[in-house]
Formats: C-alpha cells, sequence, structure tokens
C-alpha cells in the first residue's frame, strides 16, 4: 500500500508559492555555478574556479565556495526528489494504480536524460538533467514504499558516500598534482570538435556525477520532505523548517569553511586537499536541503504575493526550460565557439554576466506568466510522457 501522503483536490491545482520559489532561486545559483567553467585564459584557482584578479573577484570566489559550489546541485536534487514524490502522489489521486504511477516517473527520467543529452552535445551546455534522470530511474521504486524503507535507503547511500568520496577525491587531485582543474574549453575550440567530443563523452557524464558529487542522498531527501508536505504545507511544519535551516546551514558553512583557507594560509598534500573537498560536497548536502527549507520559511510568512514574488514563481515554474535556457546563453556569450567573452573576463566579471542571464529570464517567465503561456520544455514533457494516457 502507498504511504505517500495524498493531497486534497482542491489543494493539488493550488501551486505551493514556496516550492516554486525555490526552483527560482535555483536556477540562479546554478547559473553562477557554471559560469566559471568557461573562463579559460585565467589560471585555474581551486578546483573549478579561476585566480582571482582583483578584490571583487576574491569576494565572488569566496562566496561561491561558501554558498554556492556543491550546494546548487544538492538544492536542485531535493527540489527533484520533492517533484517526484509530487507527480507520483498526483497520479494516485486520480485514480491510476501504483504500478502505472511508477511507469509515468519512469517515462519522465528517461526523457530527461534525452533533453540532457540535447543540451550536452547539440547546444554544449553543462549538464546535469541527465544526472536526475539517472536519479528518478534509480529511486522511483521507493515512492510507494514505506517511509523506513526510505530512511534506511538514505542511510545506507549516504554512508557508503562519506566513507568513499573524500579518498576518490584525495587520490584524483593527487594524481593531478594541483589544487584545481585545467579549463575545460580551450581557445582553439570550434564548435564541430565540441560537438563531435561531447557525442563521444556524454554517457559518462551522468556516471561520472554519480560517483565524484553524490546526488541520490539529496534526491531521496526531497522525497521524504514531500511526504510530509514541508514546501506544499509549511505553515504546519514551521518548527521542523527552521530546525533543518539552521543546522543544515550551519553544516554547511563549517564544511565550506576549510576549502577558503587553502592557497591563502593553508597549502595541505594534494591527498589532503581532495579529502578535504570531499567532505566540501557532503556537507552541501546540508546546504541543498537548508536551501530548500529556508524557502518553505519565506512561504509561511508571505502574506501578499508581489510583483517580484510573482515573477520569482512563474521562473519557478518553468524551471525546466529556463534552465536549458541559462545555459544556452552562458554558451552564447562565453565560449569560444560563440561570443567568446570566457576568454577576456574575470570571475566578478562573468558572475554579474550570470546573474544578467537570470535576470533575463525572470522577465521572459514574467510574460510568459501574463499570457497563460507554459514553459515550451514544461509542454513537450507532457506531451511525451502523457501521450498515450
Amino acid at each position: 500500500m502507498s504511504v505517500s501522503f495524498q493531497m486534497k483536490t482542491a489543494e493539488r491545482t493550488k501551486r505551493a508559492v514556496s516550492l516554486d520559489l525555490a526552483r527560482g532561486a535555483m536556477l540562479l545559483l546554478i547559473a553562477l555555478a557554471h559560469v566559471p567553467l568557461y573562463l579559460y585564459a585565467l589560471e585555474p584557482g581551486i578546483v573549478h574556479r579561476v585566480e582571482s584578479q582583483n578584490f571583487f573577484d576574491q569576494i565572488v570566489n569566496l562566496f561561491g565556495m561558501l554558498v554556492i559550489d556543491n550546494r546548487a546541485r544538492p538544492m536542485f536534487a531535493v527540489l527533484f526528489g520533492y517533484g517526484l514524490a509530487l507527480a507520483f502522489d498526483s497520479r494516485i489521486a486520480k485514480g491510476s494504480r501504483e504500478k502505472d504511477a511508477i511507469q509515468m516517473i519512469r517515462r519522465r527520467s528517461w526523457y530527461l536524460i534525452l533533453f540532457g543529452a540535447v543540451l550536452a552535445v547539440i547546444i554544449g551546455g553543462q549538464d546535469i538533467l541527465m544526472a536526475y534522470g539517472v536519479a528518478g530511474l534509480l529511486v522511483n521504486w521507493l515512492l510507494p514504499r514505506e517511509n523506513k524503507i526510505l530512511i534506511r535507503t538514505f542511510l545506507f547511500i549516504t554512508l557508503f558516500y562519506i566513507i568513499v568520496n573524500p579518498i576518490l577525491w584525495g587520490f584524483l587531485m593527487e594524481s593531478m598534482g594541483a589544487y584545481g582543474f585545467p579549463p575545460e574549453v580551450l581557445a582553439t575550440d570550434t564548435y564541430l570538435s565540441t560537438m563531435m567530443l561531447s557525442l563521444i563523452s556524454f554517457p559518462f557524464i551522468p556516471i561520472l556525477i554519480h560517483s565524484m558529487f553524490p546526488i541520490l542522498p539529496s534526491v531521496l531527501l526531497g522525497m521524504w520532505m514531500a511526504r510530509y508536505q514541508l514546501l506544499i504545507k509549511p505553515e504546519q511544519q514551521l518548527r521542523t523548517l527552521c530546525f533543518i535551516t539552521m543546522i543544515g546551514l550551519a553544516v554547511s558553512i563549517l564544511g565550506a569553511l576549510p576549502l577558503t583557507f587553502i592557497g591563502n594560509i593553508w597549502n595541505p598534500s594534494f591527498f589532503l586537499f581532495g579529502f578535504v573537498y570531499g567532505y566540501h560536497i557532503l556537507t552541501g548536502i546540508a546546504g541543498g536541503l537548508a536551501y530548500a527549507g529556508f524557502f518553505g520559511i519565506i512561504g509561511t510568512t508571505l502574506k501578499k504575493e508581489g510583483p517580484f514574488l510573482r515573477s520569482f514563481m512563474a521562473l519557478g515554474k518553468r524551471s525546466l526550460t529556463f534552465y536549458v535556457w541559462n545555459e544556452t546563453m552562458l554558451v552564447l556569450l562565453l565560449s569560444p565557439v560563440a561570443l567568446d567573452l570566457g576568454g577576456q573576463i574575470s570571475n566578478g566579471i562573468a558572475a554579474l554576466i550570470a546573474v544578467g542571464i537570470w535576470s533575463l529570464s525572470l522577465l521572459l517567465a514574467t510574460i510568459f506568466e501574463k499570457h497563460h503561456l507554459n514553459g515550451p520544455l514544461e509542454t513537450v514533457m507532457r506531451r511525451f510522457v502523457y501521450k498515450n494516457h
């Protein structure tokens, strides 16, 4: 028997303010996380970040390591897991059998992988959709299971990553002999060479992400949150949300602090650096959960939805479309295969460009909402998933 918490019909038709706000903010964090990957003309800094050229760059890098890096991805994963549970509940509430509802989740996951492959190969963007599609295929069987099975699965997978992940990163950074990765793009890249390389490498992207950047624990946490409707009815769980947010932020910040010392006041061995970075990634799971909880708290305090909040929510409703749009704009503006700003600007200016791209998305989503238009990719996804149902 399903143990998913069902929503009443009237409540299902109402969008969750907290959920849409969180998705809108998530898109900004992801754009800020991905924009340094296109800066190929500067010396590598710490992991994927480039060396600072001025004080503003230092502030951007510090903020990124503390708040964004390995925290935006877990937030995406928490919201993805939450969305899986909501989609499953919705089908059950409409009379579908559990088997059919799970099949629907699997179809969505496969199409998410397809969208991610197109983004990586044709557009050339930084993709995480394939990894989430794979996550959907791996965890869908838990949707109708009892809560204790979900929790045990989470504990087992998380413990595995806690033991293995820092060691993997330690050996990786030791083999590289550096604190930072070389640029992912080069001035000599062409669209054809980039596409051919992506065509060969794209099947390995989700494998690499799941191996080195644990997503499944955050997805399972999102499913757990959905069972208690923490973002749908946050006012009923305010104490829980406050606890999650405070503890999660504390763990996240403490886990991120050591990375900010490296290269400045601390120069550990490359293996130890990789080990520290592994725990930076793991504590980001708490950060992603805390960010989702924070927007749950915001949802309880809002008395009135002003124009800016409505725009934020409009963006959150169309997060799939605007994730792909943002990645496309990053490629167009920064990549050497297009306008090539990535070879001319510093990290601070790149961050401002990412904020500008997100702001344009906010404007476009507002226009879509005003004219009662769904996001194009949301529409395509719905047609693919439900075409025979």
